[in-house]
């Protein structure tokens, strides 16, 4: 990463394999996602913090930006059409918003196995820090998915382009609480076929 000399980084968080973390950003703050050792997805979520009934919604910025890509400069639309953060910076250029979380019913009903971590429980429990784990997850922005429609409109899911020290940038532009799951696919190309860490830092607000 290259900072300029006015940033100041306020926390840094590991997200170790298969696991999630959490975070409070203030207005202005800005989040920065590394995928320490390339191609790991990083499930993302993010709620109002006054108001947890209130949190980026996928569905909604399909909606509002009239796209299913993500894109520097996009708002990050809340299911009351509101910007709680925006996209700021990004080396990898390549993201979802698609798909949901994988969870419990995902890797037992497709892969038979009922004792597989997933993203879903680790946002949960993650979130659980900030009295939001009786709150319904909400699906996710992917980072660093990499999925493409087809010639048959079909989509299909590909490893990761994102190399070991590539990020993304987002700006708080409400208080939030965030959270995100490296992703626990470790059984189809999703993570290139195996799970590693993924590394949240906060940066001061200017």
């Amino acid at each position: 990463m290259v900072y300029s000399a006015q940033e100041k980084i306020k926390e840094e968080i590991i997200i170790p394999p298969y696991e999630g973390r959490s975070a409070l950003l203030k207005p202005g703050e800005e989040l920065i996602i590394i995928d320490v050792d390339g191609k790991q997805v990083g499930d993302f979520v993010c709620f109002n913090r006054h108001d947890p009934k209130e949190f980026v919604s996928p569905v909604h910025m399909r909606a509002s930006l009239s796209s299913i890509r993500l894109k520097i400069g996009d708002p990050l639309y809340s299911n009351k059409r509101r910007s709680l953060m925006t996209f700021a910076e990004d080396t990898v250029g390549k993201h979802d918003f698609f798909f949901p979380a994988c969870d419990y019913y995902r890797y037992k009903v497709d892969f038979g196995k009922e004792d597989h971590p997933n993203c879903h429980d680790n946002l949960n429990n993650a979130l659980k820090e900030y009295g939001l784990g009786n709150e319904p997850v909400p699906d996710p922005i992917n980072l660093f998915m990499n999925n493409a429609l087809n010639e048959e409109l079909d989509y299909e899911i590909k490893e990761p382009l994102s190399k070991p020290g590539d990020y993304i940038r987002l700006k708080a532009l409400e208080e939030v609480v965030i959270a995100c799951s490296t992703c626990s696919q470790d059984m189809a190309p999703v993570n290139g076929w195996n799970v590693t860490s993924l590394k949240m830092q906060i940066v001061e607000a200017k």
